[in-house]
């Protein structure tokens, strides 16, 4: 059987003639990095940087049967958003086990869903499976959109001056729909997924790369710079944001992710809601940060010791950038999550000594948070 031809965002060949280190990630072929992962992730903690995320998928629901629809498939109240608000939620499967985690948005003509590109598929195969003949306007708009996030403290100076409504006012977790550069239609989100503050621009694809440079010509007197998939990780974690694949799975609950705020069991019936249920009463582990002694990086996978007895299993772990220590957020038995528990890891045959450490790891000061 051929293989499936990896996606290219519109734009993989700024990227490419730009330097930029391409991988493929979700079924997408991204940037990794253009410079080093630190300077990319200090330019968003102390400045601003700008990501293609066009790998995203993006979902647009229009009409009388859409919200019926969206209540059915995802485990937050769909119902409860208020014109230009923003939901994080998640898609469960009937075991309670999580098909993805996503952003549902509420604007003037309808709703959008933003879902993890290596998700898409799945997210979309959910979608027709539970349609029960909803009527309204369905698209996947993936292809036809770019999605491109400014992120860090100077975000906001850099894409004001190129759009037409005013940014400042628009909440965390929140979106404006308004125009760039004058002509180019475009939804602006404010969620961040760096632990700092930051906008997303959704533009039509063959606009995406007069945009991008745009934003670097704004963003020049701020020190931006372009980032790619390592600093925004690096970042998410510091964070403690959850990733799909690492902290979110089909065998992971929301409640043991730390993610069962999502889950509103009591908004009526939805896919997964009676599994959830049971998950709720015993998540069986339950998410936490760590803290290394040492300088050794404690990956996806390695094994957290109580004593020498295996306890649960790091999800995500790097050396970040910020707090200058080896960190890692792991699953593990409920009993062990009090901040200072005592634990070890085994990092490739060496025993680590490590600390539970209250998450996130990094918040930003209140200030920045509008």
């Amino acid at each position: 059987m051929a293989e499936p031809t990896l996606l290219k965002t519109p734009l993989f060949d700024w990227h490419q003639s730009h330097g930029g280190r391409i991988v493929e990630f979700g079924g997408w072929l991204m940037p990794v990095q253009y410079s080093t992962i630190v300077d990319e992730h200090q330019a968003v903690r102390q400045r601003v940087g700008v990501f293609d995320i066009s790998h995203m998928g993006r979902l647009t629901f229009d009409g009388p049967g859409m919200l019926a629809w969206l209540e059915r498939v995802t485990t937050n109240h769909v119902a409860k958003l208020n014109l230009d608000q923003i939901q994080y939620s998640l898609m469960a499967n009937d075991q309670g086990g999580l098909i993805d985690d996503i952003l549902v948005y509420r604007h003037q003509y309808g709703y959008y869903l933003v879902c993890n590109a290596s998700n898409r598929p799945a997210v979309l195969a959910q979608l027709e499976q539970h349609r029960r003949g909803a009527v309204g306007n369905f698209h996947d708009h993936t292809r036809e959109t770019a999605m491109i996030a400014v992120q860090g403290p100077g975000a906001l100076a850099t894409v004001q001056p190129l759009f037409d409504q005013p940014l400042e006012p628009v909440k965390y977790y929140h979106l404006t729909l308004g125009r760039l550069l004058g002509d180019v239609n475009a939804v602006v989100s404010r969620t961040g997924y760096t632990g700092e503050d930051g906008y997303e621009l959704i533009v039509p694809a063959n606009q995406a790369e007069r945009v991008w440079n745009a934003i670097l010509d704004s963003g020049q007197s701020q020190g931006i710079l372009p980032c790619g998939l390592g600093a925004r990780d690096t970042l998410r974690f510091e964070a403690a944001m959850p990733l799909y694949g690492h902290e979110l799975s089909e065998a992971i609950n929301p409640f043991a992710a730390l993610v069962g705020w999502a889950v509103k069991l009591d908004k009526g019936d939805f896919i997964g809601r009676e599994s959830l249920r049971g998950w709720k009463r015993n998540p069986g582990q339950t998410r936490v940060g760590l803290r290394l002694e040492g300088k050794r990086i404690a990956r996806q996978g390695t094994t957290v010791l109580d004593s020498d007895r295996a306890v649960g299993t790091v999800t995500s772990g790097t050396f970040s950038p910020t707090l200058q220590s080896s960190l890692a957020m792991a699953l593990v038995e409920p009993s062990l999550s009090l901040v200072s528990t005592p634990l070890t890891l085994d990092v490739r045959g060496h025993r680590e000594p490590a600390r539970v450490v209250e998450l996130p790891f990094y918040r930003r000061s209140p200030h920045s948070q509008k």
